[in-house]
């Protein structure tokens, strides 16, 4: 026989004990209509202890979400209405636990901090914001049954009134009869009215304490909702925003929009409810007037609550996905817009179209300034406008730009020294739509993270440069697009290791020797202790306008250029510790004095961008090669040309660390016939 079976037949305290089993965290009807489809699954055969499993649980969730939302659709009749309903929320709910527990697993899999206590201090933070959420609904609730109270005692107060009003008829109206009948009838009929005016007054106080306290209670709801929705919004969604930035310079993911959005629904699901409140109080109000503040009291409450929706649905018009941040002209690009509370305030019945601009760095300024700058823009891009699409299924409205393209840019006067590879520049998005049939009418922007636009590839480099510096250094709320001038060492060391393993797909970072090697390069020095190296500062002209002493490039293109060569030509020997890289002359000099003729190791060349040398114990330092010479010959095949390398630094012999990277015979046959064929 089934459990749930089982189940229904039991009584007394065995009956309470199964139901106090069940409760919001899952709802008893949810374990009565899905009851054969959870008896039939595995549960037992994922092991919670186990991280690797948290894919067949997710899997498992979201059977079980499609489940309640297929039984929900099959519901007919008066009844099935009420329970398609209920199922229907039930299913939100579990989809909004889904979306959660993935963001706490991935949030936590991407801090250092220890994963157990980050959890824990997620978990703890989006339970407190999920108890306001329970607290505000209760409130509106409450607010909704007193609505519904002061609806009915105003309803049958006018009745009342309009009682009185017919008895003053009849007083008047005896008047016209003879003075026995009116002697004989008034006395009734003054006495009606004199209690019908007694208990009108006495209801209108009533009436009127009725409309002060619900105008109270609504007061204590927007101030709980105006604090969850700056937590949401200027925490959660700003932090949000932070992470897509350094996910540019190679930082973590910044995650799904799931969670936020779930919030963000409930903000406006509960906004608007106690908006359509707040009207329906103003309409009885209307409906009959009583002296007293109530009416300044409603027009404050409905300015606030307008308010609150403003900031919700403008500060929820965001970039999903970001344009490149080193724009090229005349190639293609893409964009995502996506507005989180578009599909709960129905935006998508009618769905409005964004349009894209490139702007100056001033024109952004001015923009938030709200000085006018209708119809500026600092280039022409093709295919700019785009309608937002709903979909359905994961109840998101976005506009996906797949085809822009710059076809042109203008630029400004440069400052000092700046360069065009300097010069930042924005895509404006924006939009217009309407809610609540034309109840309110919004006009949304929101701008890119800052663009550069180069015409060539060789200004990549630098554009780059101006990027990382502004993700890594830029401060939220800040005024387009400032950032520090100078930064301490170690953040910048931050920035650049994010880049690097970003850059490389490594998880084998920037060592702390390597490091202080950077900061030795870069400060132009090798005497200074390591450890203070940590106060110091490096400005942006010290980054990617100074050349090295010597050299005609800069600390970040020599940086950029051994990137790219690892990433290209040497990844797999740096991912295997076999390349030192980070090493100066002198010091691999040194490390191979008392090493026996033949040791070698692999150092990033000081004199030429984007090569590596081989200092060798006798000869110390081979020509460096580029990514010319290896598209020609890899790494692994030149150092097994070279017959007097024999160890790799500090003793391993170089066969067993390069051999599995080897070109088989047949292989370097096959090559160098088709060098040949090409000549």
């Amino acid at each position: 026989m089934a459990v749930w079976i089982q189940a229904q037949q039991l009584q007394g305290d065995a009956l309470h004990q199964m139901q106090s089993l069940y409760g919001q965290h899952f709802p008893i009807e949810v374990r009565h209509y899905l009851s054969q489809w959870l008896e039939s699954q595995l549960w037992d055969v994922i092991d919670l202890e186990n991280p690797q499993e948290e894919f067949k649980a997710k899997r498992l969730l979201d059977s079980l979400i499609q489940e309640l939302q297929n039984k929900a659709e099959h519901q007919v009749g008066e009844d099935g209405f009420l329970l398609k309903i209920k199922l229907g929320h039930y299913a939100s709910q579990a989809r909004m636990t889904a979306a959660l527990w993935s963001w706490l697993v991935r949030e936590a899999s991407n801090s250092s901090s220890p994963v157990g206590g980050m959890m824990d201090s997620m978990s703890q933070k989006y339970q407190q914001i999920n108890q306001v959420f329970e607290e505000l609904r209760l409130l509106t609730q409450d607010t909704e049954n007193d609505l519904r109270k002061l609806q009915h005692n105003q309803e049958y107060f006018i009745i009342q009134y309009q009682e009185s009003l017919r008895i003053q008829a009849q007083l008047t109206s005896l008047a016209t009869l003879p003075p026995a009948d009116r002697q004989l009838r008034e006395p009734t009929l003054l006495s009606k009215r004199a209690t019908v005016e007694a208990w009108l007054t006495r209801e209108a106080n009533t009436l009127q304490k009725y409309r002060l306290d619900l105008a109270e209670k609504h007061q204590k709801s927007l101030q709980l909702l105006r604090k969850q929705q700056t937590i949401i919004l200027d925490d959660e969604l700003i932090h949000w925003k932070r992470r897509q930035q350094l996910a540019g310079n190679g930082g973590p993911p910044e995650g799904g929009l799931d969670i936020l959005q779930s919030w963000c629904e409930k903000l406006a699901e509960t906004i608007w409810q106690n908006r359509q409140q707040i009207r329906r109080a103003e309409h009885l109000r209307q409906q009959l007037p009583i002296p007293g503040p109530i009416e300044e009291l409603l027009n404050d409450l409905n300015s606030t609550i307008t308010d609150i929706i403003s900031a919700l649905v403008t500060s929820t018009f965001i970039i999903e996905k970001q344009p490149p941040q080193v724009l090229k002209t005349q190639t293609k690009f893409v964009a995502t817009v996506r507005l989180l509370v578009g599909g709960k305030l129905n935006v998508h019945m009618n769905p409005p179209q964004v349009k894209a601009t490139i702007i100056s760095e001033q024109q952004a300024k001015a923009l938030l300034k709200n000085e006018n700058t209708r119809n500026d823009s600092s280039g022409e891009i093709l295919n700019n406008n785009c309608v937002m699409e709903y979909h359905q299924a994961t109840g998101t409205l976005s506009a996906n730009f797949r085809n822009m393209s710059l076809k042109r840019i203008k630029r400004s006067d440069r400052r000092g020294a700046e360069s065009v590879t300097e010069e930042k520049f924005t895509i404006l998005f924006e939009s217009q739509f309407s809610v609540g049939g034309n109840e309110l009418v919004f006009q949304v922007k929101t701008l890119s993270l800052p663009v550069v636009v180069i015409v060539h590839g060789s200004q990549d480099n630098n554009a780059t440069a101006t990027v990382l510096w502004d993700n890594a250094f830029a401060e939220p709320g800040r005024v387009p697009f400032i950032v520090p001038d100078k930064v301490l060492w170690p953040q910048l060391c931050e920035a650049l290791n994010m880049k690097y393993k970003a850059e490389v797909q490594s998880n084998r970072g920037l060592s702390e020797e390597n490091l202080v090697f950077l900061a030795q390069k870069a400060f132009s020095s090798s005497s200074i202790n390591p450890d203070d190296y940590r106060g110091m500062t490096m400005t942006w002209s010290q980054f990617n306008r100074e050349s090295l002493p010597g050299r005609n490039f800069t600390f970040w293109q020599w940086f950029d250029g051994v990137m790219e060569l690892t990433k290209k030509h040497l990844k797999p020997h740096w991912n295997d510790g076999a390349i030192l890289g980070f090493v100066n002359k002198q010091q691999a000099q040194d490390m191979l004095m008392s090493k026996p003729n033949g040791t070698f190791l692999l150092r990033f060349s000081d004199s030429e961008i984007g090569g590596i040398t081989i200092a060798w114990r006798m000869v110390w330092n081979l020509m460096p090669y580029t990514a010319k010479d290896f598209s020609i010959r890899s790494l692994a095949d030149r150092i097994s040309d070279l017959n007097h390398l024999l160890f790799l630094y500090p003793d391993r012999p170089k066969d067993e660390v390069f051999s599995k990277y080897y070109t088989p015979p047949l292989c370097m046959y096959l090559t160098s016939i088709h060098l040949y064929k090409n000549k």
